[in-house]
């Protein structure tokens, strides 16, 4: 087991904490992926040889120096890829460092929910649960030909490839993320508008907030919307300029939901995912000589300031809507 796949315990808007806790390990390895905004890869083969120990134990002093320095716990997952790493995780928690043996690789996976594998959304796991496909173990023994016409030649290949244990993936040292995301779960299915608008203005607050703790600006913004039913809907809007501002992301996310026209609809969760990230100094904005505008870039800086060194709870969710 040579990869591991950390997760800080971090507060949902302490993303800009996330350079430090990378920098701890690399101390072990240069080989690390940062997977905002709170978790990492790391590929340990060098540092297994160089310390005469196992990720499972270089995993253990990386938990106690985060403790000591951040004061920030982590859950681990350790395998002998990327995947296999993350598909550990699930079932890791703190203190404890969840590893694929390298020689069970199929075993592990076999009782394994197909939506437990990175990539697999609740679509694709629902097509193939409805065809008895409901574990990774079942969709590794189904002819690929099954496979390949349920869900699309490519993809039914490379589904029973990670099924199997397959594993081609690879830690690529400081990839840039290419989306933020976040998730409002209502404790019911909820019926009522305004409360879904109050879900979408702090999910679009704490995308902003991440954005511009990262330094960078996305081009656009996709809405899905979960039902009591399971199913989903998603829409996405191309933003007329790249943006972290708030304000634009709450429009744009505001604008989705009502073309969506839901009316009574149960929502079960909303989430919102910035995509096409790139660095917030690469970005033109078109001045709009709007003062209120100004205002509420100016109010964003504050607190933004303010979450930096009180936490998230320092700004009400909802103070900043323009």
């Amino acid at each position: 087991m040579t990869i591991l796949c950390v997760r800080f315990q971090l507060p949902p808007m302490y993303e800009a904490a996330l350079p430090g806790l990378l920098g701890l390990l690399e101390e072990f390895t240069p080989v690390v992926e940062a997977l905002p905004p709170d978790g990492a890869l790391a590929d340990l083969r060098g540092a297994e040889r160089y310390f005469g120990r196992s990720a499972v134990e270089l995993a253990s002093v990386i938990r106690v120096r985060a403790l000591a320095r951040y004061g920030v716990d982590c859950v681990i997952g350790a395998g002998p890829g990327p995947m296999l790493a993350r598909v550990a995780l699930r079932a890791a928690r703190p203190g404890v460092t969840c590893a694929v043996p390298e020689d069970a690789v199929a075993e592990f996976l076999a009782d394994k929910p197909v939506a437990a594998l990175p990539g697999v959304g609740t679509a694709t796991a629902r097509t193939l649960d409805e065809y008895g496909l409901d574990t990774l173990g079942r969709v590794a023994a189904a002819p690929l030909s099954t496979l390949q016409r349920l869900i699309g030649a490519k993809a039914g290949r490379e589904l029973r490839e990670k099924a199997s244990g397959v594993d081609r993936g690879r830690v690529v040292p400081n990839a840039v993320a290419r989306s933020l995301m976040t998730e409002r779960t209502f404790g019911i299915d909820e019926l009522d508008p305004a409360r879904h608008r109050r879900a979408l203005l702090s999910a679009a607050e704490e995308i902003g907030a991440r954005l511009r703790a990262v330094e960078k600006v996305c081009r656009t913004l996709t809405l899905t919307v979960r039902y009591a039913d399971r199913s989903a809907t998603t829409r996405s809007r191309t933003l007329k300029e790249p943006t972290a501002h708030s304000a634009a992301l709450t429009r744009a996310a505001y604008g989705m939901y009502e073309a969506l026209g839901l009316q009574r609809a149960r929502v079960r969760a909303l989430t919102l995912r910035a995509e096409g990230l790139t660095p917030a100094d690469q970005a033109s904005h078109q001045l709009t000589f709007d003062p209120m505008d100004e205002k509420a870039r100016r109010i964003e800086e504050v607190a933004d300031r303010a979450r930096a060194k009180f936490g998230p709870r320092a700004v009400i969710p909802g103070s900043l809507a323009a």
